[in-house]
């Protein structure tokens, strides 16, 4: 059984992880090169269509090779979707973290926050709802030179606020 962790203790943990991200960030190779040469650029997109609605997401992302085993980097995020007379958006970004213990295998630790809006058709009338939704991703996968496949899990994962539907989500990496 895992044991109960507050959310203050989330937050603290995902502060610390962002902090450590960032400090690798700010390394300065000696020249603009060597900088540009360690920078790979990937992401996702996705559409999704069903009876009476759609459902479209883009998520460009931009790392940097620190070393052989080790990437750090950013990500944004946009997903729009419509069924029948109910939108949503969500909007936002996400700090990662890459770490590659032996060629073939990849850990991660990502740090997600989007932005939600969302209009909800009922038989009363509209209900709107717009807040912030955290996220904070631990994932490992298969990895080959530019593609990852594997399975990550949201230890923020909140049935009421999360724009996901599960806290176990499968995941495809790309980058070149």
């Amino acid at each position: 059984m895992i044991p109960h962790i507050t959310i203050r203790k989330k937050l603290f943990f995902g502060f610390l992880l962002t902090l450590a991200t960032l400090s690798t960030m700010a390394q300065n190779p000696t020249s603009k090169g060597q900088f540009w040469d360690r920078v790979r650029f990937g992401g996702g997109i996705g559409l999704g269509f069903t009876n009476g609605g759609f459902n479209g997401s883009i998520a460009p992302s931009a790392i940097y090779q620190v070393t052989d085993e080790f990437a750090t980097g950013i990500s944004l995020s946009f997903n729009y979707a419509k069924f029948n007379d109910s939108k949503f958006l969500a909007y936002g970004g996400s700090v990662l973290t890459l770490y590659n213990p032996i060629p073939f295998l990849q850990l991660s630790v990502e740090m997600e926050q989007l932005r939600v809006n969302r209009d909800l058709e009922t038989f009363v009338g509209t209900i709107e709802d717009n807040y912030w939704s955290p996220a904070l991703f631990l994932g490992i996968g298969y990895t080959n030179q530019f593609a990852t496949i594997g399975i990550r899990y949201d230890i923020l994962f909140d049935d009421n606020q999360s724009i996901y539907a599960n806290a176990w989500m499968p995941f495809v990496r790309v980058y070149f």
